[in-house]
């Protein structure tokens, strides 16, 4: 596929109708996953102060926030990603300024007490209830006394929405991307950290907007925005794909919201 890269991409051997929603995107070309945009990424950065701290990121994908910590000066990176293809490519983004393992992010096997700041995006929405919690208790053991814990999650709004609401967007969810994602809604992402002894700081909310034209060109640029138009033009699945996850995510465009929070492990 144009565009793609020299190192292989996880489930490359999978078809375009096929592949979970975020690689099919990142095969044609897009950069920025998170459900926020790069925005709500800088702004939870900036909130959990990776500057002179050593930086765990959980399943960095592509290495995009990657990027953005290293520019931000931490004392070390460290990236912990359960895909060995996925692995290779952050590799390749902080060569000579971080390391990444293949590890789970429920099981890292880093010492207690090794960091100052966890970071995962995107990737707790994806797992279900018991996996979640083993996640943020890994993160929880793992930071040290006053280290923060941040996250950038999809989450279900308002806070009182129905389970029937809820069951209904999920299952939609499922069908579109191929993921069995179960988002929560800001207060029981909340409830989730403060359940491992984590203690929240910072919330910050943005629209669910991966999509939407302008949040392209905010994203990935102009030049990257049009690279991503024309591989959806020439890759008829892929457009299929990617033109049914939008009607998706416009549909619940009421009920789905991107939250960044940080969370801090007190002393």
């Amino acid at each position: 596929m144009p565009g793609q890269r020299s190192e292989p991409l996880p489930s490359s051997n999978r078809a375009d109708e096929n592949v979970q929603g975020h690689w099919l995107l990142a095969r044609l070309g897009k950069r920025v996953l998170r459900p926020g945009g790069v925005e709500l990424t800088r702004t939870l950065l900036a909130r959990a102060e990776v500057a002179d701290a050593d930086v765990l990121e959980l399943a960095p994908g592509l290495g995009r926030t990657a990027t953005e910590i290293l520019s931000r000066g931490p004392r070390s990176y460290l990236g912990a990603e359960a895909d060995p293809d996925a692995a290779n490519l952050v590799r390749n983004v902080v060569a000579g300024h971080g390391e990444v393992r293949v590890a789970d992010a429920a099981d890292t096997g880093l010492p207690d007490a090794s960091s100052d700041v966890v970071i995962g995006e995107a990737m707790l929405t994806m797992q279900g209830d018991a996996t979640k919690h083993a996640i943020v208790a890994e993160a929880a053991r793992v930071l040290r006394p006053h280290g923060r814990y941040a996250i950038h999650e999809l989450a279900l709004t308002p806070d009182d929405v129905s389970e029937e609401v809820s069951t209904e967007i999920r299952q939609s969810l499922a069908r579109a991307i191929k993921v069995n994602a179960r988002p929560l809604t800001v207060a029981e992402w909340s409830q989730l950290l403060a359940g491992h002894g984590l203690v929240v700081d910072h919330v910050a909310t943005a629209p669910m907007a991966l999509l939407e034209p302008r949040r392209v060109i905010a994203d990935e640029g102009l030049l990257g925005a049009l690279r991503f138009a024309r591989n959806l033009l020439v890759h008829r699945d892929a457009r299929k794909r990617v033109l049914g996850m939008r009607r998706t995510f416009r549909k619940h465009r009421e009920r789905l919201a991107a939250v960044a929070i940080v969370a801090r492990k007190p002393a």
